[in-house]
């Protein structure tokens, strides 16, 4: 069974990338949002395996949406996306319960490395 993911960047090309990287090893990207407000309502609607978050985003940042989706549900899998020089909010989001994150421009051997140890 593929795994379901959803992907949240306030930039389309970014998703476009990650959803490129994704759909050609085999994930299904079941939703995309550009912010963390429609995260998590995002989240609650589909109920994916996994999601990746960038964490600087407009209505609400993506440490913000993380703590909200891990609020209402504890096994909520969340890789967090970050441009470099981000390694505050990067250990902020570890501490409230990202399970990995991934440095911007994506790579897609790393993606698709930190999704499979997150979701096994």
């Amino acid at each position: 069974m593929s795994k379901r993911i959803l992907i949240v960047d306030d930039a389309a090309f970014m998703r476009m990338m990650i959803k490129d990287i994704l759909t050609k090893n085999g994930f299904e990207v079941v939703g995309e949002a550009g912010d963390g407000v429609q995260a998590i309502e995002k989240y609650a609607e589909l109920k994916p395996d996994l999601v990746t978050m960038d964490i600087t985003m407009p209505e609400m940042d993506g440490i913000a949406a993380l703590k909200e989706i891990k609020a209402k549900d504890p096994n909520a899998i969340i890789i967090m996306c970050s441009a470099m020089g981000q390694q505050a909010m990067v250990i902020d989001a570890i501490q409230a319960g990202a399970k990995d994150f991934i440095v911007k421009p994506f790579q897609a051997d790393r993606v698709i490395e930190a999704i499979s140890k997150a979701i096994g």
